[in-house]
């Protein structure tokens, strides 16, 4: 199950969001009924974010924390207790249109685009580990993009 927790005034496509984390949980043979928890936030909050957890002192699109390794009450995001689900994705709507744009993008492109990679990182992707695995998830993530495009 995909819990929406939207804290911006931006309207969100719910419907299209737990579209696109079925068919990812589905193509990487996960359990489709696991429990995905996305947070739409603001720059402010992804800021802290990134900056508590990632070290880095910027607003970014997409986060993911796989299997809830956190807790997220300071932050009032997503769930105060630990879930039993795969994680929870945070989405700064602001930053993903200036990021579709940027890139030429709708919005609606972009925000496939940032929740799907979302997903692969709560599925265990990692770009940033080396090439061959930020090739690895590009790939993926172009391969579900275009399913859903």
């Amino acid at each position: 199950m995909t819990q929406i927790n939207n804290l911006t005034v931006i309207e969100v496509d719910e419907v299209l969001v737990k579209k696109i984390v079925e068919i990812v949980l589905k193509g990487e043979g996960a359990d489709e009924s696991a429990d995905v928890s996305i947070a739409f936030v603001g720059p402010g909050r992804m800021r802290k974010l990134n900056k508590t957890y990632r070290k880095k002192n910027r607003v970014t699109d997409v986060l993911s924390f796989a299997n809830a390794m956190v807790k997220f009450e300071k932050f009032k995001i997503g769930p105060t207790e630990k879930t039993e689900g795969i994680g929870e994705i945070v989405v700064c709507l602001r930053e993903v249109a200036k990021n579709a744009k940027k890139d030429n993008n709708t919005q609606e492109q972009e925000l496939l685009r940032v929740i799907i990679h979302g997903v692969l990182h709560l599925l265990g992707y990692d770009h940033e580990k080396n090439e061959e695995e930020a090739r690895r998830m590009e790939s993926m993530e172009l391969k579900y993009v275009q399913e859903l495009t």
